[in-house]
Order: structure tokens, then sequence, then C-alpha cells
């Protein structure tokens, strides 16, 4: 048998219809886990910088109604903690300053919870490939090995010109399992400290905001801050 005709191509060729579907859906798994590695990458890096951006800016400010103008009225995360804050003083100008920031921090916690979910999406996918996809591969080796067995029984025959052939397919979707999984692996574990490094972020602005409404209250207690924010 000539060399090339051993070339991982060749191999994907020849083998079994199920270990050709194995092959492919694990080709495809190793798409996905690069897909989602430079949407991932670039949508927290844009996230982060702008996030940054934003902090500093409402950072500098003094009052809610300042923090608003920095942060812009867009659906920024800024933006959604400062008017979330606003609207809990608007509806609760009776109450007390204490029961006004309970119920703004609780807003606030439903706020960072969904940047959480969605600064996360996508990472449970990373995480299925690279726990199955090397027993995906391990089948697909495991079938093409069987069936290179029951040739054998057929040829009635050891000889390794007829045996390596078929053992070398089935062991290629083991191979392909791995080169699946171990990116998945390495790209998910960065993925998790990167996204840390935003949610760390995505507290402190949480926390900034937290800080313009204590003074607020403050400085305005009672029916004075409910018509200033209005």
């Amino acid at each position: 048998m000539n060399p090339h005709e051993l070339s991982p191509w060749s191999m994907f060729l020849s083998a079994d219809v199920l270990v050709k579907a194995v092959m492919i859906g694990l080709a495809f798994a190793s798409l996905m886990t690069w897909t989602i590695f430079l949407a991932k990458s670039a949508h927290l890096l844009l996230a982060r910088r702008g996030l940054r951006k934003a902090l500093a800016r409402v950072a500098n400010t003094r009052t809610l109604t300042e923090a608003q103008l920095a942060a812009g009225r867009g659906s920024s995360l800024p933006a959604s903690l400062v008017a979330a804050a606003i609207h809990e003083v608007r509806i609760s100008s009776d109450s007390t300053a204490n029961g006004i920031q309970a119920r703004a921090a609780s807003r606030f916690a439903e706020i960072v919870r969904a940047e959480a979910r969605s600064a996360r999406y996508g990472m449970g996918v990373l995480a299925m490939i690279g726990s199955t996809a090397p027993f995906v591969g391990l089948f697909g080796t495991v079938w093409g090995i069987m069936n290179s067995f029951i040739g054998i029984s057929k040829a009635q025959t050891t000889n390794l010109a007829v045996v390596a052939p078929g053992i070398a397919e089935a062991l290629l979707a083991t191979a392909i399992g791995l080169a699946a999984a171990i990116p998945a692996v390495i790209i998910y574990n960065h993925l998790v400290r990167a996204t840390k490094s935003y949610l760390d972020l995505v507290g402190r602005t949480s926390g900034a905001v937290a800080r313009l409404l204590s003074r607020d209250l403050d400085r305005n207690y009672g029916g004075a801050l409910a018509r200033r924010a209005e």
C-alpha cells in the first residue's frame, strides 16, 4: 500500500459511515469552538474597554443626574444602573433612605446578574465539547476497530497490510476528538478568566452608582430628592 493512501483524507474517505459521521461531528464541534472563541473574545474586549471608559466618566460625577448625562441614555450598563437608581428614587419619595437603597440594590443585582448571563453565553457549549469530544472520538475508534476485527475474521488473515488501514482509520476518530477537546478546554478556561475580569468591572460600576445614590440621599433626603430626580 502506498504511503499516500494512509493520509488523513484518504483514511476519512475509506472509513465506515458511522466513523465518518463521528469525524464530521467532531470537526463541526471544533469549528464551533473557534467561532465562540473569536466572537466572545471580541465581545469581552470591546465591552471591557467601553465599560472602563464609562466608569471613569461616572466616577467623576457628584449626583445621579450628572451621572445620567455622563453615561448617556442608551442601553449600556452604566446607563441602566443610573436609570434604575433614579427610577427607584422617583417612585419611593415617601420611603426612608435605607428602604430606597435596599430596593435600588435589588435592582442593581438583577442588572448585574443579567449582564453576567450575557457575558457567559456560549461558554456552556465549550464545556460540553471539552468534556464529551474525547468520548465521542473514542466511540468512533471502538466502532472502527470492531469493524476491522470483523474484516480480519472474514479475510482469515492477520497480515499487517490488511489490518493497519482499518485500525488507522479508527484511531483517526480519537485524534480528531482530542483535537476538538483540547482547544475547547483551554479556550473555556481563558474565557472564564476574561469573564471574571469583566464582571469585576461590572461590580465596580454598580458600586459607583450605589455610592452616588447614597450621596444624593444624604443631601436631598425626602421630598426634595424626589423633585430633583423628576
